[in-house]
């Protein structure tokens, strides 16, 4: 049986508010069917919420807030005062609720007001949150202020929530592809089971039904045993448990998510979402790049470096890359292809002092663990998630002349030596140590080059995620797609990524982004051969495809810099390739560098204490120490640390989970998705069912659509080929640093600004004002002297046909324009006379008709024109003929007559006469 996920009803909502109550009323899409949340106003500490559990339409629910503004007015004044007596009013409208929060006085409510598509995953949108409010619950008769609320709250809004924050109504973000395609293990072996169906996976108690008029409480093995006949389209809706870690907002909804419908939480990831079209001779590819930032061991770059005692490590990012056909839009029945790989801090106890004013502060490791009982969680963390094997690719130096990151290569070198003593050498750690930096000063080597090797052998180590089988031409190639053949829902074969590279430099930002481009470039290559794109997974620098990766890199790179470092990239993808000019990159790189300096020693330690308020690392409380009286807030992050003998230390050489060997080397969340403490919600419905039809929540039928804002025609539009595309439109076709598809560029550019931070560091402007290469590369600034100016020329902007088609448009000979005026006066004759016309005509018009035969007509329509037929004049017997034809129709054959019998008198006597 099919499986969908279940989109979520609740997508626009209204807050109203009286004196003694909030009332949220929530509706779908298409503002059909209503919810309604009421949370007391009256409680000074305390979040008390009630949720109605009726479905009202939009009839009732009108009738509802109107009887709620009744019994809550005032009594009433005469008619001459204008004081509103209404006891219910809007407080705010909203797309979702981020969460509740609370300092040292009461509950504050957040909620999303302002959104904006970014990315569209088969049928499902990806939204990015560009606004919020945050709103105070309890009305003023019950406040008890506190002189330390307002600094709490001016910390807590110090996390910009309309940067870089998304959430969908019906994807989970917090899952691959390649997991959220993956049925429930629990749904798929029900089918040939269906009396050992259990209650436990579900998490609502019972399978809802889609049918509302059915009343009868069912138990879910009655409910899937008690119809051998139902309906073919019958179908589960499934809704995944999301990762934790990945939830920025959790802390916000922990005293809220489990007292309402699941309709009504939405889930909050933060990191880097963006997508691009890849036109293909008119085949549309989407290529989306998601990046996932960890909350846990959360934080800014000199504050948090290595792990935690739990194995969470800083600047823990995973990012998957998606390519998709856009033939066919739905997950079940399109062409979808993806890649994950991931990055995070060296595993181990290690910091950097800041109160030296160096620019390298010295690396020191804190905290001896001889066993690599962090290091062992943390693996075996990725273990579950990603399968086998981890590629450890480490960036670090490996020698130096004064110690300092050859520090953290021992280190991570020893760990993996010890953990895979234990490992069965079938999933045991791969490492691959590579010098980086000292290599990318060399003149005579090829750093991108060296890495692109590297890439392809992790590429055939993990593969990728297919929802297909290859295909057949495919396997006739020499070129061959790595990964395990799998299955997904009904049998339908597959390939999965089994594994995952894990880079790391010391960082986890320029060479780990740079690492990350070459690791994305080699697997996007395969998944275009796999799709049956190209006939080789080799693609070149330089080509329009690669360039729209780079962007995609280059942006993610820049925000998570942003968001960890205080700063953009200081070393991009182009200073490692060497594609740019020492002297402007070297600028560039200076600015940026002075940047993240200045952050880093004067705002990162604010900056920490508004992620430890916002995640719940720290929470306030009455007669507790301050969050700006902590002198060192490393405690926060190790509470274990009050008392060792919390401490759950695993056996020195059981470091891994001996259950996941299951699975191995396929990820064991995917293979047990519905067991254990992630048992999904599960409903039973048709597939018409509004709950699981993405195709309504896409399209919305019923909706009035304005074309120009479809977002797969906005992204069409920024894959036309540039005046520059003379030779060939293909994407993958080398191509100068001039001769780019400069509209593609400007796309990305402009998509890359709204991707960004919205502060006052934005990644465009500090390419404009500090690289002279960008402008080259968007192709906007550039004179034929190869100065810059200031302005944009005509001719750029309104090109010539034969520049953007190839055809150029030239005056026809006078042969053929002879010819033509000619036929037009033949046109001209056989009109103009019989309708009685009269046409406006020129001398050489005049003189091409003297020289043309007039059209003699044969038709008995002596009238007939262009303009109007005048039907012909009937004569008699005509007329008398088809009166008695009518007639025959009517009353049938009259009598025959005299000369008709003596006829067939002659005939029948010869016939006899004859015998």
């Amino acid at each position: 049986m099919k499986h969908f996920p279940i989109i979520s009803s609740i997508q626009k909502m209204v807050l109203y508010e009286t004196k003694a109550r909030y009332f949220i009323v929530g509706s779908n899409n298409t503002e059909t069917k209503f919810r309604v949340l009421k949370i007391d106003r009256t409680e000074r500490r305390h979040l008390h919420i009630v949720e109605d559990k009726g479905v009202y339409d939009k009839n009732e629910i009108r009738d509802l807030l109107a009887m709620i503004e009744v019994g809550n007015q005032t009594k009433l004044l005469p008619k001459t005062t204008t004081s509103n007596t209404s006891g219910l009013s809007i407080a705010c409208c909203a797309f979702g609720i981020v969460g509740f929060v609370r300092f040292l006085e009461g509950y504050y409510i957040i909620l999303i007001t302002k959104r904006r598509r970014v990315a569209v995953i088969g049928r499902h949108t990806v939204y990015k949150v560009e606004d919020t409010s945050m709103l105070y619950i309890p009305n003023d008769t019950v406040r008890q202020t506190d002189p330390d609320e307002s600094r709490y709250v001016k910390i807590f809004q110090t996390v910009d929530l309309s940067s870089n924050f998304y959430f969908s109504y019906s994807y989970d973000l917090t899952h691959s592809l390649q997991y959220n395609c993956t049925p429930p293990r629990a749904v798929t072996s029900r089918q040939e089971e269906p009396a050992k169906l259990g209650a436990s996976l579900f998490v609502w108690g019972e399978v809802e039904e889609a049918s509302s008029t059915d009343k009868t409480q069912h138990t879910p093995e009655q409910k899937f045993t008690e119809d051998k006949g139902e309906s073919s389209n019958t179908v589960f809706g499934v809704k995944n448990i999301p990762t934790q870690k990945y939830v920025w907002n959790s802390y916000l909804l922990h005293n809220y998510e489990d007292q309402v419908h699941s309709d009504w939480v939405l889930h909050i990831i933060h990191g880097f979402v963006g997508q691009f079209m890849i036109n293909v001779f008119g085949r549309h590819l989407y290529l989306t790049l998601i990046a996932r930032r960890s909350n846990r061991f959360a934080g800014t770059r000199f504050l948090k470096r290595g792990t935690n005692c739990s194995g969470d490590v800083a600047n823990d990012v995973e990012t998957e890359q998606i390519l998709h056909d856009l033939s066919v839009h739905s997950l079940k029945n399109g062409h979808f292809t993806s890649y994950v790989q991931f990055r995070g801090s060296v595993p181990a106890f290690w910091s950097q002092d800041m109160t030296k004013m160096v620019p390298k502060p010295p690396i020191t490791l804190d905290l001896v663990d001889p066993y690599s009982n962090a290091a062992g969680k943390h693996f075996n963390n990725l273990l579950r998630r990603f399968g086998s094997p981890i590629i450890v690719l480490n960036l670090v130096k490996k020698k130096e002349k004064k110690r300092h990151e050859s520090i953290l290569q021992q280190e991570l070198v020893s760990t993996i030596t010890y953990l895979n003593q234990f490992l069965p050498s079938a999933h045991a750690l791969h490492y691959i140590g590579f010098d980086m930096a000292r290599l990318s000063k060399s003149k005579h080597v090829d750093v991108v080059s060296r890495l692109g090797e590297i890439a392809e052998y992790c590429m055939q180590k993990t593969g990728f995620f297919h929802n297909r089988q290859p295909l057949y031409c495919n396997e006739l190639s020499p070129y061959r797609s790595a990964g395990v053949n799998s299955c997904l829902e009904l049998n339908e074969a597959c390939l999965k990524q089994t594994g995952m590279v894990r880079t790391n430099c010391v960082d986890c930002l320029d060479r780990t982004n740079t690492a990350q481009f070459v690791l994305g470039k080699c697997a996007l290559g395969h998944q275009l051969f796999a799709m049956g794109v190209i006939a080789s997974p080799k693609l070149l620098f330089d080509t329009d495809a690669v360039r729209m990766l780079e962007w995609l890199y280059e942006e993610k790179g820049n925000t998570l810099a942003l968001q960890y470092g205080g700063s953009q990239l200081v070393r991009r993808i182009q200073t490692y390739r060497k594609a740019s000019p020492w002297i402007k990159s070297q600028s560039r790189d200076i600015v940026q560098t002075l940047s993240r300096y200045y952050s880093n020693t004067f705002s990162d330690a604010d900056k920490q204490n508004a992620i430890n308020l916002f995640l719940g690392v720290y929470r306030p409380a009455e007669g507790g120490v301050s969050l700006w009286d902590y002198s060192a807030e490393w405690y926060l992050h190790h509470p274990e640390a009050f008392d060792y003998s919390d401490c759950n230390r695993r056996s020195y050489s059981q470091w891994w989970d001996v259950s996941f060997l299951k699975s191995l080397p396929l990820p064991y969340e995917e293979e047990f998705k519905a067991t254990g403490d992630r048992q999904p919600m599960v409903i039973k419905c048709q597939e018409e069912d509004r709950r699981v039809n993405s195709y309504f929540e896409y399209y919305q039928p019923f909706q009035l659509t304005i074309y120009d804002e479809l977002w797969s025609l906005t992204l069409a539009r920024e894959s036309i080929p540039s005046s520059a595309v003379k030779d060939s439109y293909s994407p993958f076709v080398r191509r100068g640093l001039k001769e780019s598809s400069s509209s593609s560029k400007i796309a990305a550019a402009s998509s890359s600004t709204a991707a960004s931070s919205e502060g006052s560091t934005s990644s465009d402007d500090e390419d404009e004002t500090t690289s002279d290469e960008d402008q080259d590369w968007l192709n906007l600034t550039v004179n034929k002297d190869g100065e810059d100016s200031h302005y944009f020329s005509f001719k750029e902007q309104f090109v010539s046909m034969k520049a953007r088609y190839g055809v150029e448009v030239i005056e026809p000979p006078k042969v053929d324009i002879a010819l033509y005026k000619r036929y037009v006066a033949i046109g001209e004759n056989a009109s103009a006379a019989s309708s009685g016309i009269r046409v406006q005509s020129t001398p050489d018009l005049r003189s091409a008709q003297r020289k043309v035969t007039k059209l003699i007509r044969k038709s008995v329509f002596s009238l007939d024109s262009l303009y109007h037929v005048t039907p012909p004049t009937v004569n008699r017997v005509s007329k008398d003929i088809y009166k008695t034809y009518v007639t025959r129709s009517v009353n049938g054959a009259p009598p025959p007559s005299h000369s008709m019998l003596v006829s067939y008198e002659k005939y029948v006597w010869g016939a006899a006469g004859r015998h």
